[in-house]
């Protein structure tokens, strides 16, 4: 990676929270990206917005482009799995998709059991719960076993940060959220691309733990859309710390733990990063995505906003 640590704390205030491009349009502002809606296409501005606990918490200098980049290569290499919603790459923060019909369920892909919230996975299981989201689970597991084969869990699409996460597969048929034929279709590409992020992700020294993929309809065709396998989209552990038992985070889960540590759980006034932590986070980032292609990270220049008025202008 070309930039020293130095040089990412150097940059946190330069971070990208936000773009101010009225000439295309009105700015819809996500968790994340800023999207702008153009001829029927939908341009997605990755920024470095943090998102932790339903939550806009700071900024992480090039997450952005981390995103926005690993997403597109991600995208190459299912492309013969599934059709995604990409039609070019203009700029390291830029995408621009097609207008997708997104299905209104989220489809989150564990292939381990592990989680420490209420309705995480093992928690649920641990608990003693009957067939948690319909899935019928072997005896005996403990934390962070590897599951015998992946499973899904879908969970209805956030709206303003609510979930129904005890949804189960026979749900989305019975409640109507996607017809049956289309339904399988879904899970079916869920988990080949889950097992190509798996293979990946080993040959990168990396456990693809779980990961949670949307889903829409581009003139009647199944499309991924949304980003993929990214260290905000997925959890990895770092594969040479799972034998010792404390797997250790190389996502956003490393980030979320640190608000944990300083008492923070989503309430009240969020403490602030110190711009060496920030960093740090950043380097965590650009690992991942180095590691997972086998490329350079290469940032594009500063300013932002010049850069992608100029690539999209």
């Amino acid at each position: 990676m070309t930039l020293s640590h130095a040089e990412l704390v150097t940059a946190v205030p330069e971070a990208l929270l936000r773009t101010d491009l009225p000439e295309l349009g009105d700015r819809i502002e996500g968790k994340v990206r800023d999207i702008y809606l153009r001829d029927g296409d939908r341009i997605l501005i990755t920024t470095d917005r943090v998102s932790a606990f339903d939550r806009v918490l700071g900024a992480i200098p090039f997450k952005g482009q981390v995103l926005n980049q690993l997403s597109a290569w991600w995208f190459e290499q299912t492309s013969d799995i599934v059709a995604n919603h990409v039609k070019s790459i203009p700029d390291p923060n830029v995408t621009i998709g097609a207008e997708a019909a997104a299905l209104p369920v989220e489809v989150i892909v564990r292939g381990y059991i592990t989680g420490v919230t209420s309705t995480s996975l093992w928690t649920l299981y641990d608990q003693g719960v009957d067939r948690p989201y319909g899935l019928d689970l072997p005896p005996g597991l403990s934390k962070n076993d590897a599951l015998p084969e992946p499973v899904i869990t879908p969970t209805t699409k956030a709206t303003g940060g609510a979930h129904d996460e005890r949804l189960t597969s026979e749900e989305v048929v019975s409640f109507g959220l996607v017809e049956p034929d289309l339904w399988q279709e879904v899970k079916n590409a869920a988990l080949a691309v889950f097992r190509k992020g798996q293979e990946v992700a080993a040959a990168a020294g990396l456990i693809l733990v779980d990961t949670k993929y949307e889903f829409g309809l581009i003139d009647g065709q199944l499309a991924l859309i949304d980003e993929v396998h990214t260290p905000d989209s997925s959890r990895y552990w770092i594969a040479e710390t799972y034998d010792s038992g404390d797997p250790q985070n190389y996502d956003k889960e490393f980030l979320r733990l640190w608000f944990v540590d300083q008492g923070y759980r989503g309430e009240g006034p969020a403490p602030t990063m110190p711009a060496a932590f920030v960093a740090t986070v950043a380097q965590r980032y650009i690992d991942a995505f180095e590691r997972l292609t086998g490329s350079a990270f290469e940032p594009g220049a500063t300013p932002v906003a010049g850069r992608i008025r100029k690539a999209l202008l």
